[in-house]
């Protein structure tokens, strides 16, 4: 006899819909774990509690997607302004989009250490999600983990990316509003920041302007404000502010707070904002759809025959990868 856990959907949703944080973590192991039977709750857990999430709801929880390159201060900029939004009556989520590492397995918010305080903080939830090696799969699942700790009570709810590729477009097709945290930086240094990257930025956030950094923040806020101008935005509802903050000093994060508040209501005055969820709920059905038929391909016995060959002649430069790609289309065909 199995000795697996069982979990009663009924129950746990119950839990969950009652703030219960033990219920919340167990929830969200429930949505990442793999498992055949896991996952056929899951999508039990989910349904129940989906109409408690808010969906496209003008009092909906705001979801924000956060990035910036290591060294930013972004655990640091996260603590503060969670704490500004605990301590003024919000409860916080924070949830990790985070490529693991190959080697270790470690994950970027692994060691919630660097956030102490707001760990402490009854009322912010943190939650690391390793990717096992697949940055997609762990965007899907963060997809539920939002609907679920929404669900929970959370009415502000912060996506972090690790904020070196992929993963900021990934993050940008989950959330209302991306933030981009920068360094003080100007001139040259102007360069090194991707293009791609600031053209998903909805609000640019300058860290570390204080002390000697005071003076190259303001350099950079400048810079980045002339690069913008001469780029598309994604809302033309919106003109992306460039803000200074200090997480040291705890100065700026209400200016942040401010600049949220006014891009949800230009975004909701002209129905973008629950036009844009309905986009993404419409972009991730078709991720899932995708993930779903190649998992089902893999589990093909005549795919899996077939597979290891052709990805061999693709390696090999024998054949292309279309071709090999409609080898095996033809072959589901007969």
């Amino acid at each position: 006899m199995s000795s697996r856990r069982t979990h009663d959907p009924d129950a746990l949703a119950g839990r969950l819909l009652a703030g219960d944080r033990r219920a919340l973590a167990r929830a969200i192991t429930l949505v990442e774990s793999r498992h055949p039977a896991d996952q056929a709750v899951a999508e039990v857990l989910l349904q129940k509690i989906l109409p408690a999430t808010g969906q496209q709801d003008a009092g909906c929880a705001i979801r924000l997607g956060i990035s910036g390159t290591p060294g930013v201060g972004k655990s640091s900029f996260i603590e503060r302004f969670g704490l500004y939004l605990t301590k003024a009556g919000h409860k916080v989520a924070v949830l990790a989009v985070d490529p693991s590492s190959a080697l270790s397995g470690g994950s970027i918010l692994g060691d919630k250490t660097r956030m102490e305080q707001l760990t402490r903080d009854e009322n912010a939830f943190i939650r690391p999600s390793p990717s096992g090696g697949s940055l997609g799969g762990v965007a899907r699942r963060t997809r539920e983990a939002m609907l679920l700790v929404e669900a929970a009570g959370f009415d502000v709810v912060l996506v972090e990316t690790v904020g070196v590729g992929q993963s900021e477009t990934t993050v940008a097709e989950l959330v209302d509003m991306f933030l981009l945290l920068l360094a003080p930086a100007g001139g040259d240094d102007l360069q090194g920041i991707k293009r791609g990257i600031m053209e998903l930025a909805d609000l640019v956030i300058v860290n570390k302007a204080d002390g000697e950094l005071l003076k190259p923040a303001r350099l950079a806020q400048a810079d980045y404000r002339a690069a913008l101008h001469l780029m598309r935005p994604r809302h033309p509802e919106w003109t992306v502010q460039v803000l200074l903050v200090s997480a040291l000093l705890n100065e700026g994060i209400e200016a942040v707070w401010t600049a949220i508040g006014a891009f949800r209501a230009a975004l909701t005055a002209s129905g973008a904002f629950a036009a844009q969820r309905r986009h993404q709920a419409e972009h991730w059905l078709m991720r899932e759809l995708q993930d779903g038929l190649l998992d089902w391909l893999k589990a093909d016995p005549r795919i899996a025959a077939e597979l290891p060959k052709l990805r061999k002649a693709v390696g090999a430069g024998k054949t292309t990868p279309s071709a090999a790609a409609r080898k095996l289309l033809e072959i589901l065909r007969r």
